[in-house]
């Protein structure tokens, strides 16, 4: 869950913040003017388990494509604006369920006023997002480098913005690539203020390096109570990162629902092609709603206790494999038939559940 402290804010149906559960979130990376692949792309992160979807708002074709977008997809639709204001009030108009800028490059107070006066008149929440590479030249200037402290006060500035103009429907974001400046800024703000916080750890990069940045960076706010919505972002296809998001949300207890696999890290007692398979099962279960474990284990030093702990598991051989059920032994099988042999029981495993 949440943090129960903060303030809740309603994206669509999907209540922030309050204690509400932390709701996953990514972006999409299609043209948002190429409304058929956008969504196409959206029902895809649907499938794996987003619960908002943001899009890039570069031009007025790009707003207007949000209303076709929003009468095809099931989760509430962010708006990415910068620069002009008139792009976010289009948004608005066509559905959009949240709009993410920043006040200070959105220009005069006359145009975030005409911004705010849309998001009042439709009920539509404002994500201020600050990060290391948009922080104004005073701010930079003051501090002599992107650090914590200067995040956060650029925050409050954005947010003192909003709030003049009686504005309090607000999320806020505070990210960095540099993982501890991140994690420090999030504390610090979190100490100061009760806005609900989207985190993350900007520009992490590629799925190894950045779910490994994102798992520590968001695992300690998280377990800090840090944080009510959250992006793993990774240079892949978004629907990695939803993937990494679920997982790291049920490692920290977060999340139920969705197949464990744990698997050894192999040895030389290792006499089956463990690891391919291993990764073979991990993309075979993403596509079952169970709340389950399955073990995939090489040898039967640890094997057999693993496999009898999970729900249903595999320890292997000498180019076979024992399948064990709930703690039971079922059969051995060849090698080449242990991935067809799990799948057939995961199957029936599938239909037995209520």
């Amino acid at each position: 869950m949440s943090n129960k402290d903060t303030r809740v804010v309603n994206i669509g149906r999907v209540k922030i913040g309050g204690g509400n559960p932390v709701a996953i979130q990514s972006m999409t990376n299609t043209p948002t003017e190429d409304a058929k692949a956008t969504i196409k792309q959206i029902l895809d992160l649907e499938a794996a388990g987003c619960e908002i979807i943001r899009c890039t708002v570069p031009t007025m074709e790009a707003a207007k494509a949000i209303s076709e977008i929003k009468k095809n997809i099931h989760i509430p639709l962010v708006a990415d604006i910068h620069f002009d204001y008139r792009l976010a009030i289009a948004a608005m108009e066509n559905g959009v369920d949240k709009v993410r800028i920043n006040p200070g490059n959105i220009g005069s107070i006359d145009k975030v006023r005409a911004v705010v006066e849309k998001a009042k008149e439709y009920k539509v929440p404002i994500r201020i997002g600050v990060n290391s590479g948009s922080l104004d030249q005073e701010t930079l200037k003051k501090y002599g480098r992107v650090t914590a402290e200067a995040l956060v006060e650029s925050a409050f500035k954005e947010i003192s913005v909003l709030e003049s103009l009686d504005f309090h429907d607000i999320v806020i974001s505070i990210k960095s690539s540099d993982v501890m400046t991140c994690i420090k800024a999030y504390e610090l703000f979190s100490k100061q203020s009760d806005y609900p916080l989207h985190i993350g750890v900007t520009e992490s990069g590629t799925v190894f390096s950045g779910s490994i940045k994102s798992s520590v960076g968001l695992g300690i706010l998280l377990h800090e109570n840090i944080g009510d919505t959250l992006r793993v972002s990774l240079t892949d296809d978004p629907v990695l990162e939803i993937r990494a998001a679920k997982l790291l949300l049920k490692a920290l207890g977060l999340r139920k629902g969705g197949i464990e696999v744990v698997s050894c890290p192999t040895c030389g007692r290792t006499k089956i092609d463990l690891i391919p398979l291993a990764k073979k099962v991990e993309d075979m279960v993403a596509g079952y709603d169970l709340d389950i474990k399955v073990a995939v284990m090489g040898c039967v030093v640890n094997g057999p206790g693993e496999g009898r702990e999970a729900d249903l598991g595999i320890c292997g051989g000498d180019g076979v494999g024992i399948l064990f059920k709930k703690g039971q032994i079922l059969r051995k099988v060849p090698e080449d038939q242990i991935f067809a042999e799990l799948k057939k029981e995961l199957d029936s495993f599938t239909i037995k559940a209520p």
